[in-house]
């Protein structure tokens, strides 16, 4: 038997920016990441890795949300 519970959160207007943000960076570090994978591997055939911390000194702004999204 699968059981399933679900939580609703009413966070206030400063962790709505905050939960905002880490989803936009989230998504952007993910299709980066995707993009230059799928690119490098067109150009080498070899398998790209690449990691999330590398991209912050290129774009600071991926400072501004928790390391572990």
């Amino acid at each position: 038997m699968n059981k399933a519970f679900k939580f609703r959160i009413y966070p206030n207007s400063e962790q709505e920016v905050l939960i905002g943000k880490t989803f936009g960076c989230v998504r952007f570090i993910y299709n980066k990441m995707l993009g230059d994978k799928i690119e490098y591997y067109k150009r080498t055939n070899q398998k790209l890795k690449n990691t999330p911390a590398q991209y912050k000194a290129e774009f600071e702004w991926l400072r501004e949300v928790d390391s572990l999204a």
